[in-house]
């Protein structure tokens, strides 16, 4: 046999560094002297990843500290919303911090004064500003050692310019705005900062501005004061602007002022704006680019032909972009939009302009727009997007990767297809679904342009298969959604041998499927779960008939063999959370965070307590369904009082999916869990990439 400590220190140490830092240092090292060693050395102990470290607690940060806090030049401990604010008193042991992120850890202004005070040589910094913040209890110490950092990303959950004025060197700016527009009380905040918070922040040395906007009239209020000041003097090095705004957010006078200035004194490595500061506008004519490598054109009613001419220099070289957003972009494919309805044919003549342009594109998002290719010969849009052979990430509409022929051949009042309604149920008699890769391939030829796209693309890591026209029972700080539009009618044939297409995905992560209509059995699932073995992310919605679970006794097969299988989030009406569902779900041993969405859906309180039980690594459950208020207080109360104790950071909110008060009970779930399962959205090519360590 191969004795593991024969092996070279290279290799242990490469072996070693899968393993989180809380286990080598407080487990491992104490198993021999050879491991005592290794364990601490400095590329082991350089930089502390404690974000997803869901066992840890605050005794072992307190230890971990203790050991090796001088060690420490990096320490992540974002989404720690399980950890009491008095671990952050240990973070002052770490002297040597050079990056520190604390986004969605409780953090008051009097302890991060404290740790600030210590923290010489800190640069780069994340936090949270929260109600009750005072920038006036941060001292003298605590601000010299912010004027020295040049990094800031900063989630604000009240109207505040936080810690923005003290930094005076920054040259990246990441804003995160999480503000209600009503209180707890019910009455509506304002947009004005507090007295006291005046102080004008310091953008000269800025190189990067980022600004998220959750939904919200607040929001947009405090994101001008901020930007007041960018618009009265542009800094000469900026290089990626970059704002996220749902909704309408209009453009005023100042912004129009930056964005001139801009336009005059900055050449531009990113931009993304509100559709609303673009659209109609003849900004990207004047506005000058570098070496771009990230373009959002989100919800924009931006042209193709504008897109070739003004973005991408009539198909001049781009291969510096590596990351494209046109979600929403309804008219990106075509050469113009006045008199063109939204449905009709895209010209592929544009799209092969920006293929062969931009070549080295690694993220593209094209969803939530009807992309239709035409009959012409080898010009649909998956034979085009082919040719992008270092893709990692796509998301794409239901309707583009449908082949045109089948989409003709096969009207959508075909027998086989259920109306897109809420109603009465309607029995209809299915074949079993085949069981392997090879008979699937016999019931649907494999020169589909789908099959073809899913071959050419085999390291996607990420892919993203969403209807035009789905939106999610769950929008965020609104009632849920009672009825959903129908699909487009040339998604009416992508079913089960487009999913199955899937599977050709050998390094596959990530993968969402939303309102696929033609789903009769959901046998393309199972092979996803045979082949896809790297799978981590799983999110289905709205597959088949809506009036019934039709991929049930697939998706129970598929997760049997998803062992890697980490979040997994459904959303289906009259889903039957059972027994023979978390019986299957009991498989997928890496399972950490669960999210079922459902109306008129019903689950078995037994059956979920047994499956918590068995899986020891799930400490987020989240399940919206038709079930009544007591239900679901019952079940949430005997998970927390049964596994909290062993889970310290588990999230559990069972709450009736139609119940008024269900945006109440959202505004309380930590933010690393509602942004990346909960509430559905596109995530491709979503911000630019390594945007934050």
């Amino acid at each position: 046999g191969v004795n593991l400590m024969e092996f070279s220190d290279e290799i242990l140490l490469h072996i070693l560094s899968y393993v989180p830092c809380t286990d080598l240092v407080l487990n491992v090292r104490r198993t021999c002297r050879k491991l005592a060693m290794l364990c601490l050395d400095k590329s082991l102990t350089h930089t502390v990843l404690l974000q997803k470290d869901y066992k840890v607690n605050k005794d072992k940060v307190k230890q971990l500290m203790r050991d090796i806090g001088k060690e420490i030049y990096q320490l992540n401990m974002a989404g720690c919303y399980w950890l009491p604010s008095s671990t952050i008193d240990h973070v002052t042991r770490c002297k040597n911090l050079v990056k520190l992120n604390l986004s969605g850890c409780h953090v008051t202004s009097l302890r991060l004064s404290k740790m600030l005070s210590t923290l010489q040589h800190l640069r780069s910094l994340a936090i949270d500003v929260n109600p009750g913040f005072d920038a006036s209890q941060l001292s003298s110490e605590c601000k010299a050692t912010l004027s020295r950092v040049l990094e800031l990303k900063q989630t604000l959950y009240t109207p505040s310019y936080g810690v923005v004025p003290c930094c005076t060197s920054l040259e990246k700016l990441l804003l995160y705005f999480e503000i209600l527009d009503r209180s707890r009380e019910g009455f509506m905040l304002s947009g004005q900062l507090m007295v006291g918070e005046s102080n004008v922040p310091h953008y000269q040395n800025l190189r990067i501005f980022y600004a998220r906007l959750a939904p919200g009239y607040v929001n947009q209020e405090v994101v001008r004061l901020y930007l007041a000041v960018l618009s009265d003097r542009t800094p000469e090095n900026l290089h990626a602007f970059l704002i996220s705004a749902p909704g309408s957010f209009a453009e005023t006078g100042a912004t129009k002022n930056l964005l001139d200035s801009m336009a005059r004194n900055v050449r531009l490595d990113a931009l993304q704006l509100p559709k609303a500061w673009i659209n109609g506008s003849g900004l990207l004519q004047h506005l000058k680019f570098n070496n771009p490598f990230y373009f959002s054109f989100s919800r924009c009613t931006l042209s193709g032909g504008h897109l070739i001419q003004r973005v991408i220099n009539g198909g001049k070289d781009l291969k510096s972009l590596t990351s494209l957003n046109l979600s929403g972009c309804v008219h990106c494919l075509a050469p113009e939009s006045l008199f063109r309805k939204a449905e009709d044919d895209i010209d592929s003549s544009i799209l092969e302009s920006l293929v062969v342009s931009c070549c080295n594109l690694r993220h593209l998002n094209l969803s939530a727009a009807h992309h239709h290719s035409s009959e012409s010969i080898g010009n649909h849009l998956c034979q085009l997007l082919s040719r992008l052979k270092h893709l990692l990430s796509l998301a794409l509409p239901v309707c583009s990767i449908t082949d045109v022929a089948a989409s003709v051949e096969k009207p959508p009042t075909a027998p086989n297809l259920m109306p897109q309604t809420f109603g009465r149920k309607v029995r209809i008699g299915v074949q079993t679904y085949p069981r392997n890769l090879a008979d699937q391939a016999n019931q649907k030829i494999e020169s589909s342009v789908f099959w073809a796209l899913m071959g050419s693309l085999r390291f996607l890591e990420t892919l993203e298969i969403i209807g035009s026209s789905f939106s999610s029972a769950m929008p965020r700080n609104e009632p849920a959604i009672r009825n959903s539009l129908p699909p487009c009618v040339r998604a009416q044939s992508v079913g089960d041998s487009e999913v199955a297409a899937i599977s050709q995905l050998t390094y596959l992560q990530s993968l969402t499927l939303a309102q696929l209509p033609n789903i009769l059995t959901g046998s393309g699932l199972v092979n996803i779960g045979l082949q896809c073995q790297h799978l981590r992310t799983l999110s289905l919605a709205n597959l088949g008939m809506m009036g019934k679970v039709v991929y049930m006794s697939a998706l129970m097969d598929m997760l049997k063999h998803c062992k890697c299988l980490r979040d997994l989030r459904l959303e289906q009406p009259y889903f039957c959370a059972g027994a023979q569902f978390f019986q299957a779900l009991s498989h997928c041993s890496s399972l950490q965070r669960l999210c079922i969405v459902s109306r008129s859906g019903t689950l078995q309180s037994d059956a979920v307590m047994s499956f918590m039980a068995n899986c020891l690594e799930v400490i987020m459950c989240h399940m919206f369904m038709g079930e009544s208020l007591t239900v679901c207080k019952n079940l949430q109360q005997s998970i927390v009082r049964s596994f909290q104790a062993e889970r310290p950071a588990l999230n559990v909110v069972i709450f009736p999916l139609l119940h008024e008060d269900l945006t109440e009970v959202i505004r309380d779930v930590p933010m690393r869990h509602l942004d990346e399962i909960t509430l559905f959205k596109s995530r491709v090519a979503e911000e630019p990439p390594n945007l934050w360590w």
